[in-house]
């Protein structure tokens, strides 16, 4: 492959590095080249249909847009259009089914009652006071500031315990932020503005991103096969792991995995929704995704359906990273690493991996939207 006389290069086919590439080839008009080293484009939101059951099968679990960014769901749009689709999550607890994110039907399910909002909050306070404290540092005190002890110990505790294998204690409280609570019936797992699936799917979506003749693509090619032959006037935009870029000069960063096991099932329909949590935590795996759920506008027939079991479980460097383990010593080791990255100007790091980030995919378009905005800007050229 040769490199030389190249002005930009990106590492990843994720939705980072497709954005970036994207808008390189046809804001300033620029040949990119963008590598990957796994054999397909996408990163963890590719997907594809299995051949047993025409079914879409999102490979690394389940992965729904959505977003408030109104300049990123205009953006996304141009390569897609998207369903009307709204993600609604179940969870199963010592044999039950409630709604989650908890809502109002979960609080009245779980305590067998029929609280109207105005008392369902008022059981929260409640409960939440019973154990108040003057600050909120973990994310079992921040749930139970939320909910109290008893849904915690129902719905998160065991869950959290099997994703992270921490106690709840030792893991920052904004990890939690993500999931509402909510004293109505609303069930929906987001509340942004725009939600949706890519209608053809993410995988045709970010080949349409990376379909410009100023792009090329080379799959199977990871940073260290190329890193040498760079040259000294290209620009370099990396998605890979933040310390192995480095080698692991100053340690490693901790992350989860996931391991998912998939299977087919002679039903029409197995487990009547696209996901199902598993909060108890002598139960091995968190949750069951069932992916003809997700795009029931396609109308497919049969009694067949694809499920995936998600086990989460420690990280080795033969798997792939999945969350970031944000505890202090992971945050004080990425702050010496961005120190190092800073000293290098030719190379911008971020996605999920270089940034040792949890992104939402609009967070992750918006953030390289960001980085091209100030690569244009340097460039005094106006988006076409």
């Amino acid at each position: 492959m040769d490199l030389s006389g190249l002005k930009y290069i990106v590492v990843g086919a994720g939705l980072w590095g497709a954005t970036l590439a994207e808008r390189i080839a046809v804001v300033l008009g620029e040949p990119v080249l963008v590598i990957e080293r796994r054999d397909h484009i996408g990163g963890n939101c590719f997907d594809k249909i299995d051949s047993e059951t025409e079914i879409e099968c999102h490979v690394y679990g389940t992965h729904i847009f959505h977003t408030k960014l109104r300049r990123v769901w205009e953006y996304v749009n141009t390569f897609s259009s998207f369903t009307s689709y709204r993600h609604r999550v179940f969870t199963l607890h010592q044999g039950h089914v409630y709604p989650m994110p908890i809502n109002l039907a979960t609080i009245n399910s779980f305590y067998r009652m029929n609280f109207r909002p105005f008392e369902a909050s008022a059981l929260l306070a409640k409960e939440t006071r019973k154990e108040s404290g003057d600050c909120v540092t973990n994310l079992e005190d921040k749930i139970i500031s939320l909910v109290g002890r008893p849904l915690y110990e129902a719905f998160i505790k065991g869950y959290t315990q099997k994703q992270w294998q921490k106690n709840p204690r030792a893991l920052p409280a904004f990890i939690i932020n993500r999931l509402p609570v909510r004293t109505n019936y609303n069930a929906d797992y987001f509340d942004d503005q725009w939600q949706g699936m890519p209608e053809d799917g993410y995988a045709a979506m970010i080949s349409h991103m990376l379909s410009h003749p100023n792009i090329t693509v080379r799959l199977g090619v990871s940073f260290q096969d190329i890193a040498e032959r760079i040259s000294p006037d290209s620009r370099v935009f990396y998605s890979g792991p933040i310390d192995e870029f480095f080698n692991y000069a100053l340690g490693v960063l901790e992350w989860r995995t996931l391991r998912f096991a998939y299977t087919v099932e002679n039903y029409p329909d197995f487990q009547g929704c696209p996901v199902l949590n598993y909060a108890d935590s002598d139960i091995s795996f968190t949750r069951v995704h069932e992916f003809k759920h997700l795009y029931p506008e396609r109308g497919i027939q049969g009694n067949k359906t694809l499920l995936a079991y998600e086990y989460p479980q420690a990280f080795s460097p033969d798997d792939e990273p999945f969350y970031p383990v944000n505890t202090s010593e992971n945050q004080s080791l990425l702050s010496v690493y961005e120190e190092k990255a800073a000293c290098l100007p030719r190379f911008v790091f971020g996605g999920r991996l270089g940034s040792y980030k949890y992104l939402d995919m609009d967070r992750t378009i918006d953030a390289a939207l960001g980085v091209f905005d100030t690569l244009k800007n340097s460039s005094g050229i106006k988006y076409r």
